[in-house]
């Protein structure tokens, strides 16, 4: 891990050694090649992203058919209402994800994780009661995020890969969480035309189940080697959650991933409904959505790069600005297919893009030994702020008839972020005694 200036020497001495006892002579480029064992695990981590993020990003097609009279008939708040909660259990579960990953490797919780999410896909489209309907498609599918999730790939990756390598394919990963978006989202609406919303559900369902067959690759000493090896600045999980509920840095990183969460669940349920409602088809919000992942996947790829050699905090402030500006200059011209895809291109580039420099934070504050758990509590306020994005949003469509005040507090929100991760310090945690510059 590299800045643009040489970092202090707290930060050195949380480098992780290669997973290997002999480490392969660096290429040109100065990064080590990968041996065979490391790219199975990468190729299968990307797929495992590609699923799940693909698949959630699905559900903004849902809403329409799901709440009106020819699906369940309970109404488009009852969906949001199941959505919000799908984004809290997501949130929530998380950190239980890491803490079972950080202690038993991550191809257990990958593997039940896609088992679960698979369940709540099939019993959404057969629970037709609000109840039912929040217990599958939100608690059980939010659940299954947070085991199969691609937080959970990300966190194996950074722990398995050698250092040299650890941002690009946490980038990668991220990426691929995009394409999933791009192919998946376009299938999940081909499917609701050709098949109707219950069984295109069911298709989506039987994609997830091959989640834990792919979640094998992770499986055997390799992780818990790289566990063993990874750099920490606590001796336990306990101490390691004691050090960053002192760290100031941290906090500040959680408070601007809440704004990312607000926007990202927002954007990607509320979206279709509030272009069908300003005369715009369904098939233009599904290419949107569609043209997010696509330019997620060079967005999360820089995010990746970049945040080896910049620092981190001025990577994710700059996204947050653009992102104000982006939906800004949105929300004032008139709209029109060729705005909206124009949006869904620029909003892609910056979509994913925080997540590999807001990880690359969390290694670099405290190690990678306890990254899945750390990076957990991290990823519970994205959902906490996704959680608020998707309720308030429906709440305050119901209430008024329009989207307008969710998307300025959007931008509010994003004005907010930008300057929060300022004055974050990029160096490994020391007590205050060390070094006062540390919290």
């Amino acid at each position: 891990m590299q800045t643009s200036s040489p970092p202090p020497a707290p930060v050195q001495a949380a480098a992780v050694q290669p997973v290997n006892a002999q480490s392969p002579s660096p290429t040109p480029s100065g990064r080590a090649p990968l041996e065979r064992g490391l790219w199975i695990v990468l190729i299968a981590g990307c797929l495992l992203s590609m699923l799940s993020f693909g698949t959630r990003s699905s559900f903004g097609l849902f809403l329409t058919p799901v709440s009106g009279p020819e699906g369940h008939g309970f109404g488009r708040e009852a969906f949001a209402i199941a959505l919000a909660f799908q984004n809290l259990a997501w949130g929530v579960g998380q950190p239980i994800a890491g803490a079972l990953s950080d202690r038993f490797g991550p191809w257990r919780v990958l593997a039940a994780g896609g088992a679960v999410y698979a369940a709540g896909l099939a019993l959404m489209t057969q629970w037709s009661s609000p109840a039912g309907f929040t217990l599958a498609a939100g608690l059980m599918v939010g659940m299954g995020m947070a085991g199969a999730g691609h937080n959970t790939v990300l966190a194996a990756l950074a722990q398995l890969m050698p250092e040299q390598r650890r941002t690009w394919a946490v980038g990668l990963a991220t990426a691929a969480s995009s394409l999933g978006q791009l192919t998946i989202v376009p299938l999940g609406q081909a499917f609701i035309e050709a098949y109707g919303w219950a069984h295109a559900g069911l298709l989506l369902a039987c994609a997830m189940a091959l989640s834990p067959l792919l979640a094998l690759a992770l499986r055997g000493d390799r992780v818990a080697q790289a566990q063993a090896q990874g750099s920490a600045t606590a001796s336990s999980m306990g101490e390691a959650l004691r050090q960053a509920s002192s760290h100031r840095s941290y906090w500040l990183l959680i408070a601007g991933f809440f704004v990312c969460g607000f926007q990202l669940s927002f954007i990607t349920v509320h979206l279709p409904p509030y272009l069908n409602d300003l005369g715009i088809s369904g098939r233009t919000a599904a290419w949107a959505l569609g043209l997010i992942g696509a330019f997620n996947i060079l967005g999360s790829y820089l995010g990746g790069v970049l945040s080896a050699t910049m620092p981190r905090r001025v990577i994710l402030a700059g996204i947050y600005a653009l992102r104000a500006v982006v939906t800004t200059v949105f929300l004032l011209v008139p709209i029109s297919d060729a705005s909206v895809l124009m949006f869904g291109a620029a909003m892609g580039v910056l979509w994913l893009s925080t997540v590999p420099p807001t990880a690359q934070l969390v290694s670099c504050m405290f190690g990678t030994r306890y990254m899945s758990t750390l990076f957990g509590f991290v990823f519970l306020s994205h959902q906490v702020g996704a959680f608020a994005g998707v309720w308030l949003a429906a709440r305050l469509q119901a209430l008024t008839g329009s989207y307008d005040v969710v998307w300025w507090l959007s931008v509010v929100l994003a004005v907010f972020a930008a300057l929060v991760h300022l004055p974050i310090r990029e160096r490994l945690w020391a007590p205050r005694s060390q070094s006062a510059l540390a919290t």
